[in-house]
């Protein structure tokens, strides 16, 4: 069973209410979007976490860009209450608004600058018997294609969308990606330990119809093979996790 609760340096995770919980590859991609938006030097202006959760992403990205203002949306009541309260005792509650909210009926009269958002992975896999889970993991409600159409949507003409995808799926998701109007602007691929297999991909995406002349792309390992982190997973995550 997962802990009720995750420490880091600068706050606590607390995680009973909803079904996503803190994951390593989930807190690679916190770090590692708040480094490239932190690089952007765009802090002054609106910025949308997409399915918060317990607030993490948010929380994450807020630590590294201290004058940014995050709205935040979560569909699932507890969840957005468990996010409220983790972001209050974080001191960050004028930082960062969570709306406890449908994204595809999410319409706030102004877009934002820069998107971020931990989807479900499982499209049209076998699904468990609890709900919550089934809605965080598996796209119940709300299909990869119906995720970008609210970015699109939501996002300025110069905006930049951020992602963390199932490797298994990219092929299928880069060509929706690339048919919503959108092209990858940097692509991290991620393997659970040097010696596995990639895992995870970590995307930028913006609006064009063409392909980048300044796309990043790159590899990181979270393990490496006698089972220690590596030293690029500890440079992104050495300013949250507590014992690195």
């Amino acid at each position: 069973m997962a802990n009720s609760y995750f420490r880091f340096k600068q706050f606590t995770i607390h995680q009973d209410q909803s079904a996503m919980k803190v994951t390593t590859d989930g807190c690679l991609f916190g770090a590692w979007s708040a480094k490239v938006i932190r690089e952007k030097k765009q802090e002054q202006g609106r910025w949308l976490d997409i399915g918060t959760g317990t607030g993490l992403l948010s929380l994450m990205v807020a630590q590294q860009n201290p004058d940014c203002l995050i709205e935040a949306v979560e569909i699932d009541t507890a969840a957005a209450e468990e996010a409220r309260k983790n972001i209050l005792a974080a001191g960050k509650e004028k930082k960062i608004i969570i709306h406890q909210q449908d994204i595809q009926h999410y319409h706030p009269g102004y877009q934002y600058d820069i998107i971020f958002s931990n989807p479900p992975f499982y499209e049209n896999e076998l699904k468990g018997n609890n709900s919550g889970k089934n809605k965080a993991h598996h796209n119940e409600g709300l299909l990869f294609h119906q995720l970008l159409a609210c970015c699109k949507q939501l996002l300025k003409e110069k905006g930049s969308i951020f992602l963390l995808l199932p490797y298994k799926r990219e092929k299928e998701l880069l060509e929706k990606i690339k048919e919503t109007g959108f092209a990858v602007t940097q692509h991290l691929r991620v393997r659970p330990a040097v010696q596995l297999d990639y895992f995870r991909i970590l995307l930028e995406i913006q609006f064009t119809t063409a392909t980048p002349s300044n796309l990043v792309t790159g590899e990181l390992a979270v393990k490496d093979e006698q089972d220690q982190y590596t030293p690029g997973f500890i440079e992104l995550l050495r300013d949250y996790y507590l014992y690195l």
